[in-house]
């Protein structure tokens, strides 16, 4: 492949030359392809706090094969440190990430790029870089938290989370939690259940752009820097044989990376994601479309938490990625290449579970339906997003009285102050990538877990959700409500009908009363209360159904 590092522009190319002898480069060095090694590392981010060492192991990968690595950063946000500031995360920094990816590599020329990522925006965002400038790269995912003991109990994230409904309705003693809370994070890595970080690194692997079990593994696992390793041999690799990222993200690996999400009730966040890593590929369709269609016919395989009884702990040791994925080959593409040379069934055919209950078989799985429902109605022409396997059986149909809120604070006033009762269907709108930069309801439905109203009420909102979300939490209605879509048009005390089965959502009034209701409507955001990064986000952001990316 052609090193395009190596640009012609006479006496003045010495100049950069020149500057990296001056760096302690030697001339046989700089005639290597150069090879970026963009690194999300932070330290205060507990899923990219130990990046910085297993990018040593990728760099020396590289030198090794021939290649001279350069380590540049990107943005790497920890959803659960922001939570004072919700705005920023998980859109917002995603787009910015896609952003500095190409800054960084494009600015400079690289040849190729290994991407280190753990977390919920940081993933996508690496991953449409990817896809949008289209060179050999390789991604290498960060790996799970280990779990923790309290009182003689190993717990997990989820049962933190959890607790936080207990406390505010008083049946768990605050000074218990904060007793958790001093003990309930083991270091490095994500959580390690099935939220967006865990989520985002099966989907990366399920794309192909991974080592082979690297999405399973423990953060800790000292193993992890030999997949850094094969990652910077492998970048080479694809250079030395002119493969790049878009021979490996394609429509057909999109698609797989859909049935996995399905197969393993993945976040609701992905619904934003893949289509996003699609987009930037040159891949425009209309993707809910197709993750309806699998929530009809791709079994749930393995229940994780937050809605089934396992952690990534679990499923790591009942045969991780490998194991899942040889399961699921059956309803993969079997022949897409990898970012190793091989096919999707030359890595994963015969690949071992040694717990069949964690990882089922496909004649026994958790359901026939997949875990994740997209719901259509008058209230969601375009669609709304429900992590159907977090749905207790008893709300799978329901029907309440609208509660409208427009802001996060105000809906968690109201909970806390009595006033949410069972039988409401919450409504938190101007959410939305447009009306409030995709912001997330979760802190909301957070307070609801652990709650004798969890499994009374319905959450809807036209911004995001955890990938921890339980309960009827619906999510992403699209069209939002600041773009006048008919979620603007429920008032207080409406009647809102859902029926998860049937994939309906409907508010019970007449399409000529919502029509009337959306010609009153007069709201617009209030930019000067905003920062101007997330004034240029809301000016600039398409639609959730299209994956929030710029027009």
């Amino acid at each position: 492949m052609k090193q395009r590092s190596k640009w012609k522009f006479g006496v003045a190319s010495v100049k950069r030359d020149g500057i990296l002898y001056g760096l302690g480069y030697t001339k046989e060095e700089l005639q290597r392809p150069y090879i970026a090694v963009v690194n999300s590392w932070n330290e205060y981010n507990p899923g990219h706090v130990h990046l910085r060492e297993i990018a040593e192991r990728v760099k020396q990968g590289i030198r090794d094969a021939g290649g001279l690595p350069f380590e540049v950063t990107t943005t790497g946000l920890c959803d659960g440190m922001v939570l004072a500031d919700p705005r920023y995360i998980e859109l917002p920094s995603r787009n910015l990430i896609a952003d500095e990816v190409e800054l960084n590599v494009e600015a400079n020329m690289f040849d190729g790029m290994v991407l280190l990522s753990t977390c919920d925006s940081i993933v996508p965002g690496h991953l449409m870089a990817c896809a949008r400038l289209d060179i050999p790269a390789v991604v290498v995912t960060g790996g799970y938290m280990p779990h923790c003991f309290w009182r003689g109990e190993e717990i997990g994230l989820v049962k933190v989370s959890s607790s936080v409904g207990k406390v505010m309705e008083g049946t768990m003693p605050r000074e218990d939690f904060d007793d958790m809370m001093e003990c309930a994070h083991m270091g490095c890595g994500a959580c390690g259940s099935m939220t967006t970080a865990s989520s985002m690194c099966f989907i990366a692997e399920a794309l192909g752009m991974t080592v082979p079990g690297n999405a399973s593994i423990n953060a800790t696992d000292k193993r992890l820097g030999g997949m850094g390793y094969e990652a910077g041999q492998q970048v080479m690799r694809m250079f030395n044989e002119g493969i790049t990222a878009r021979q490996i993200i394609t429509e057909k690996a999109i698609e797989n990376a859909i049935i996995v999400d399905t197969a393993v009730a993945g976040s609701t966040n992905l619904l934003l994601h893949i289509p996003a890593i699609a987009h930037e590929a040159g891949l425009d369709r209309d993707w809910w479309a197709f993750f309806d269609e699998c929530s009809h016919k791709i079994p749930l395989v393995t229940h994780l938490q937050p809605s089934g009884p396992y952690y990534l702990k679990d499923f790591d040791q009942a045969g991780g990625m490998k194991g899942l994925l040889g399961r699921l080959l059956p309803l993969l593409h079997q022949d897409c290449m990898t970012i190793n040379g091989k096919t999707l069934q030359e890595n994963y055919e015969g690949a071992p579970v040694y717990n069949n209950d964690c990882i089922r078989p496909l004649d026994n799985p958790v359901s026939d339906d997949g875990g994740i429902s997209v719901l259509h109605g008058n209230i969601a022409p375009d669609g709304a997003i429900l992590k159907t396997a977090a749905v207790p059986e008893c709300l799978m149909e329901f029907t309440g009285k609208a509660r409208i809120f427009h802001e996060v604070d105000d809906a968690i006033e109201a909970l806390r102050a009595g006033k949410i009762v069972p039988g409401d269907a919450v409504v938190i709108r101007y959410l939305g990538p447009k009306g409030r930069f995709g912001t997330t309801a979760f802190t909301f439905q957070k307070e609801v877990a652990g709650m004798s109203l969890f499994d009374k009420i319905a959450i809807i909102t036209d911004g995001r959700f955890s990938g921890g979300t339980t309960g009827l939490s619906i999510g992403y209605v699209a069209p939002e409500a600041a773009i006048r879509g008919p979620l603007a048009a429920v008032q207080e005390g409406d009647e809102i009908y859902i029926n998860v089965a049937e994939r309906k959502m409907n508010l019970l009034v007449s399409d000529e009363e919502i029509q009337d209701r959306l010609a009153k409507v007069d709201w617009k955001l209030e930019e000067a209360k905003f920062k101007p990064f997330l004034r240029l986000f809301a000016r600039n952001v398409t639609s959730t159904a299209k994956g929030a990316t710029w027009e």
